[in-house]
């Protein structure tokens, strides 16, 4: 069945090169050394092996991709989603999880948790257990008296004024770490000094202390102060080491008496008396660990760890990185605005170089309407005029694309004057609507095609087109179109009037009668534009569409259509600026 119009592919036979047009030329590519592409290209595997739970016979059968080229377009479409959700992921841990995962709540170094040892903020708090007690309301115990410990050191560590008994504690119970002294220690040796009572919540009522949920915080310049001197740090826990210290002798062949000997031994003037890399490098000293701080623990060292460091100079640099991006684009475009875009928007230079200008046909209509530019070349007495781009200067011949929808006669009308009031030549400006099928818009008594011609002052020698056929951006019998294509002139104020261009997608015959006819999309209605001035820069076979396009954009315009350098678009109901299609071309 004969269509009319030629086959959705690229040209068949290419042009040769002609003493008239040589710039038209497109040399042939060689097939011989043409670059294959191998099916073990990274992206091509990458793209497989994300979509590997979707096999080609299951993309074929419930997805309707039959061949090859539209499963793998389908796999890598899906691989950049995959990668679009990693890095999204990527981005919202490093944002919420990541100072989570180094910097938890119970390493953070949060004022609000801590009270610092021998500070003013501790006043009246004594250390018990590594928390702070409030002892300000008090009663006065027999053996043991509060305020005048709080008076000495505030915040200073009095668990060990309590009895306590750690025999039956499953942390200290490991037949490995038997053998060290400081795990099997009983701390209540001497019962004058664990005079205050069991170390209890009722001894806490009887004595009327009360806990105040903060933990006792220590710098490491007050672990080297002298009432600190036996004070060491584990894993950020400070350990009170008072008790064993006085009650228990050098003991060498004991490695936990070592390595504590060892660390509080050493003379750190800023503190530093960090036993956690020597106890958590061997295994046996690192089993004694949980131990050791249930039994020494006095409190924390409220710095920063080094998790903690980690995040927020990680947060630091990424907000400087942010912030200096923002700036860096904000001063770049204040100096754009200010100094470089009244610069680009000048007119340009005239080029003193000699330009490859088209034979083109000017006159307007002398010829008919239905006459081609060249039919009159060889007739006897023909005046043909040719201008050249030199003559075309500054002021380029432009198309203004619209397309339109459903839109009403205001939204139109308001495109249409804002486009005719830009400060640009009405003779160099040809409007292009394209309406995309017979469709009628919510509130409107007319189709959007009704309206839009109706603005329009038609020429009359086209004031009744008939459909002509085209390949639209479509599948099976929808890729067959057709469409009218309306010539005038629309009229502005002062007489002035702005050559109008109005294609209406109507449908092929078995269209007729159905809801939307000739409606294909708005990309559809782009590349009817875009598709004739290929055809037409490039001399491929043009549809019947094309013809008609081009014999009427002479009509309108008096130049062949390969003269237009400039193809800006918009949307029905938009407005643009007065001064935007100047600044815009220059």
């Amino acid at each position: 069945m004969e269509t009319g119009y030629p086959p959705n592919r690229g040209a068949t036979l290419n042009r040769g090169k002609t003493l008239s047009r040589p710039e038209r030329y497109q040399p042939a590519v060689p097939l011989l050394t043409a670059k294959e592409s191998s099916s073990w290209d990274p992206w091509v595997v990458f793209s497989r092996v994300v979509t590997f739970w979707a096999p080609g016979s299951l993309l074929s059968s419930l997805g309707g991709l039959h061949d090859k080229g539209s499963q793998q377009a389908w796999r890598e479409k899906i691989a950049l989603c995959f990668i679009a959700i990693v890095m999204g992921g990527i981005v919202a841990f490093l944002t919420v999880g990541f100072s989570s995962v180094l910097c938890p709540p119970s390493a953070a170094n949060n004022p609000t948790k801590f009270l610092r040892y021998n500070s003013t903020d501790a006043s009246g708090k004594l250390g018990i257990l590594g928390w702070q007690f409030d002892i300000s309301q008090s009663k006065t115990a027999p053996n043991v008296d509060f305020y005048a410990l709080s008076a000495q050191l505030t915040g200073q560590d009095i668990t060990n004024r309590f009895a306590r008994d750690y025999s039956k504690n499953p942390a200290c119970q490991g037949k490995d770490i038997q053998q060290f002294a400081a795990v099997t220690m009983q701390l209540c040796q001497n019962k004058t000094i664990c005079n205050a009572g069991p170390l209890s919540d009722q001894t806490f009522q009887a004595y009327n202390i009360k806990n105040t949920t903060k933990l006792v915080g220590y710098d490491w310049k007050q672990l080297a102060s002298d009432p600190l001197k036996n004070y060491l740090v584990i894993d950020g826990n400070v350990l009170n080491l008072d008790p064993y210290i006085a009650a228990t002798p050098v003991l060498p062949n004991d490695k936990v008496d070592v390595v504590i000997r060892t660390v509080l031994g050493t003379d750190h003037k800023e503190g530093g008396k960090d036993a956690t890399r020597l106890f958590f490098g061997r295994p046996e000293l690192k089993a004694s660990v949980n131990c050791l701080l249930q039994k020494y623990f006095a409190g924390n060292i409220d710095k920063a760890t080094i998790g903690c460091f980690t995040s927020q100079l990680f947060l630091y640099v990424s907000l400087t990185v942010i912030l200096s991006i923002v700036m860096v684009r904000f001063f770049m475009a204040c100096v754009f605005n200010w100094f470089i875009s009244p610069r680009l928007a000048l007119p340009p230079k005239k080029s003193s170089k000699a330009v490859v200008s088209p034979q083109v046909v000017v006159g307007g209509s002398g010829g008919g309407a239905r006459a081609a530019p060249w039919a009159h070349r060889n007739e006897s007495g023909a005046v043909v005029k040719t201008i050249s781009m030199d003559d075309v200067g500054n002021d380029l011949f432009t198309v203004l694309l619209v397309t339109c929808y459903s839109e009403g006669e205001e939204g139109l009308r308001c495109t249409c004057e804002s486009m005719a009031a830009t400060d640009y030549p009405d003779d160099r400006k040809l409007l292009f609507l394209v309406c995309d099928g017979i469709i009628t818009g919510h509130g409107n008594d007319k189709s959007t095609p009704d309206i839009a011609v109706d603005l329009l002052e038609l020429v009359p020698e086209f004031k009744d087109p008939q459909p002509q056929s085209y390949v639209a951006v479509a599948a099976g019998s929808k890729q067959h179109n057709m469409a009218k294509v309306y010539a005038g002139y629309y009229p502005y104020k002062d007489g002035r009037k702005i050559p109008v261009v109005c294609v209406v997608k109507c449908g092929g015959p078995a269209e007729q009668g159905k809801p939307k006819p000739g409606n294909r999309g708005k990309r559809d209605s782009q590349l009817i534009l875009m598709n004739f001035f290929s055809r037409v820069t490039y001399n491929d076979r043009m549809t019947a569409l094309d013809y008609d396009l081009f014999r009427k954009i002479h009509h309108l315009m008096g130049v062949t259509p390969d003269f237009f350098e400039i193809c800006l678009m918009v949307d029905a109901d938009t407005k643009v600026y007065p001064d935007s299609l100047r600044l815009l071309i220059n």
